[in-house]
Parts: structure tokens; sequence; C-alpha cells
């Protein structure tokens, strides 16, 4: 009788344990730092995966480029040694080139505009190309409109870019946009931005407000131009093979996540873009704010000519008309 209930208490032990372990731990990792706009969205996108998968799944989170930077994060997410990453959409085109259209400089009116297109019809669309290559692409999310900084001198019109030497993204339309500018592209990993800055081995770089923020750029950069040349989204990944193991509802669990991260992702965007200019300002950069569009549209037009052969007039027009 012992020897019995001592096998029931053993089987009931092993049990909890195997209930315990049954916990499946994934990684998510960023570029930037925790406190700023990508750290909020991949932080609650971690609390809603455990809460709506009832602590079955953890999603343990990176920053500052701890797992590398945002391109190699890709490649580990496509190979598998990772399951998860939210990246901009920088390096993205290397491995889905149907993404690369959403760099065209200028094409969204403003982040209204953007958010629309990407939450639509459009965006939908081609989160679906990202399946054939190896991910399953969970929602959009934002960067926002990327800005000129430089440590050398105020970028008024087009002409003062001329001969700046400035990071760019692993991007081809990004490089062949600024090279159309005269400025002398090196592109380099994010997490590399901030040294080669310091060291002046760049003079500058773009980003979107939220991101020169929280990477601490004004103390290595003085000019700041609010030319708004592109716009940048993020976007959640995940391994299409560990994301198809998943049970429907555990699918849909990860997916509404992913949208509660893009939800307070945009907000931080929001509150970054209202705030950060003075908040720039009070830092000892100069900032120009009063950008004439029109002139770096038309110091682009060679480009957009380019650009438009490239990817279609018409589905140039489609983005750029959406209401």
């Amino acid at each position: 009788m012992k020897f019995s209930k001592l096998l029931i208490g053993l089987s009931l032990g092993l049990g909890f344990i195997a209930a315990a372990s049954a916990q499946t731990t994934m990684k998510i990792s960023i570029s930037t730092a925790q406190n700023s706009h990508q750290g909020v969205a991949i932080d609650t996108f971690a609390r809603e995966v455990e809460k709506r998968t009832g602590g079955r799944y953890k999603v343990q989170t990176f920053y500052n480029g701890a797992l590398g930077g945002e391109r190699e994060s890709i490649e580990a997410v496509q190979l598998g040694t990772q399951e998860l990453a939210f990246s901009s959409t920088g390096p993205i085109p290397n491995f889905v080139p149907e993404t690369k259209i959403l760099d065209v400089p200028f094409l969204f009116r403003d982040k209204a505009h953007a958010r629309a297109v990407l939450d639509g019809p459009i965006g939908q669309e081609m989160l679906g190309k990202f399946d054939a290559k190896g991910f399953k692409a969970l929602a959009w999310a934002e960067n926002g409109f990327r800005h000129m900084t430089n440590s050398k001198r105020d970028v008024k019109d087009p002409t003062d870019l001329k001969g700046l030497k400035m990071r760019t993204m692993e991007n081809p339309v990004h490089i062949a946009a600024y090279k159309g500018f005269g400025i002398i592209t090196t592109p380099m990993a994010f997490p590399e931005v901030f040294t080669a800055l310091q060291q002046g081995t760049v003079d500058g770089q773009e980003n979107p407000l939220p991101v020169i923020i929280s990477a601490k750029f004004d103390q290595v950069q003085k000019h700041l131009t609010l030319t708004g040349h592109v716009y940048s989204p993020c976007i959640f990944v995940m391994n299409k093979a560990s994301f198809d193991k998943l049970s429907a509802a555990d699918k849909q669990a990860f997916l509404d996540a992913a949208k509660e991260g893009t939800k307070v992702n945009r907000a931080r965007v929001d509150e970054d873009d209202a705030k950060g200019v003075a908040d720039l300002r009070a830092k000892g950069m100069t900032v120009i704010d009063n950008v004439d569009k029109a002139k770096f549209v038309a110091a682009l037009a060679p480009v957009n000519a380019e650009f438009e052969k490239q990817f279609g007039k018409a589905n140039l027009d489609k983005i750029r008309n959406y209401k």
C-alpha cells in the first residue's frame, strides 16, 4: 500500500515538473534601447504573449543590439536560431524584396497616411510576402519619419548635403536616394553608429526623432534638419516554422500581442515626435524645422525616375494616393 502511494506521489510530482517545464521560452531583440519606441513595443508584446497563452509561452527581450544588429537578427529568425525580432525595415528588402517600395523617399504624406497604407490591404498583402522567405510577419509597427543629423553644418537645402559622409542603413533604396543628394553613403549596422559618429568615421546619420533621442545622438551630433525624407516602418517577424507549430489559438495570441505592441509603439512615436525638437534643442542641437520639402523632392527627380521604372509608377501612385 505504501509503495503504491509512493508511486502515485512520484508520478504526480513528475507530472507537476512536466507541466512546469511545458513553458516554451522564445527570444525577441531590438537594436535600440529599452527606453524607446521599440522597447515599449517588445515589452508589451512579451507581456501580452505570456498573458494570452496562460504562461505557456514566455518571450525573453533583448535590447541595444545584444543579439546583433537588425540584419543579423532577421537572419537568425530566418534560420530559426532566434524565434522573433522587431526591426525597422532597413535590412528587410535584402530578405523580402517586395518591401523595397516602402523605402522610396517622400512616398507618404504623414504618419496617418503611412499607418493607413500599412494597416490596409496594401500593407496586409505585403505581410503575406514574408511566408515564402521563412518568416511569419505578425504586424507592421513604426520607427517614424527619418531626419538628417550631422556634425559639420546646418543643412537648409539639398546642396548642403553634398559631400557629407553619412551612415545609411543597409538598404538599397536609401543608398540610391542619398547618393542622389550627393551624400557619401556608408552602410553600417545600427549598434556601430554612435562610435562611428563619435570618432568622426562618418559626419552624420539619418533616423526618426525617437531613435535620435533614445540613442543620445545629441552627444555626438550638432545639426538636425527635419527633412522627413523617408517613412520608416518597423515590423514584428517570427520564424515561420516556429509559428506553424503553434495551435490556432496560440497563433491568434501571438498576432494579437503584436497588434498591442504596435499600439503602444505608435503612441510612443507620437509622444517623442511632439516633444523631441524642444528636447534636442535643450541638449544643444541646432534644429532646422522650416524645411522647403519641394527643393528636396526636386533634387531627387532623377532618382525618382529610376524608382518609377523599378517599382512601376502605378504601384507608387497607389500608395501615394491611398485614402
